[in-house]
């Protein structure tokens, strides 16, 4: 019987819920890539537990991550996300989400889709990796490390290499299930 990854440190089922069903799956969908680009980039200096129990409040209040209406908040509005204790009060952060939402909707004109940019960082196709324990797994790589340089490029904010890493774990464009996990790739079987 395999376990869960190392980092999996708490029985709170949330945790469990995002490592089991989410962490490492890959999403094509544009809204949900905006949102975890969002929520990892509010992560930074942070813990993803912190972030993960403000979800549903980062839901609410930045509009269920629409791109539109988002790119289109008012200075009010601004100042009501700086006085909700539901989300992290960061300013930058705050920001950052508005800053990104243009550059999203840029980039999905440019591009067709966000999803087509940001797969492309890895030709299209999740790299899965094969870490016997979590001291393996990195923080960053060459390619958030590009993907960082780009994303900045481009317009977005709070995506440093680090972030990007942690980003694309998240959504799927790299699988860093360790091998004793039961979700890492090698000890899925195949259902009926």
């Amino acid at each position: 019987m395999t376990g869960r990854c190392a980092w999996v440190v708490t029985k709170e089922p949330l945790y469990i819920e995002y490592h089991d069903n989410e962490w490492g799956v890959p999403v094509y969908d544009d809204r949900q890539l905006f949102e975890m680009l969002c929520l990892e980039g509010a992560q930074a200096g942070l813990s993803w537990w912190t972030i993960l129990q403000k979800r549903e409040n980062y839901r609410q209040a930045f509009d269920h991550f629409d791109t539109e209406k988002i790119a289109r908040y008012t200075d009010e509005k601004m100042q009501s996300l700086r006085e909700d204790t539901g989300i992290v009060r960061n300013k930058l952060k705050i920001q950052s989400v508005v800053t990104n939402a243009k550059a999203f909707l840029r980039i999905q004109k440019e591009y067709g889709s966000f999803s087509n940019y940001i797969w492309s960082f890895v030709d299209n196709k999740p790299i899965v990796n094969h870490w016997r324990t979590a001291k393996e797994v990195p923080v960053s790589s060459e390619i958030s490390d590009y993907m960082s340089k780009r994303l900045k490029k481009d317009g977005f904010k709070f995506v440093g290499g680090t972030i990007c890493y942690s980003y694309m774990q998240a959504v799927g464009m790299v699988n860093d299930h360790t091998l004793e996990c039961f979700c890492h790739p090698s000890n899925m079987r195949v259902q009926k």
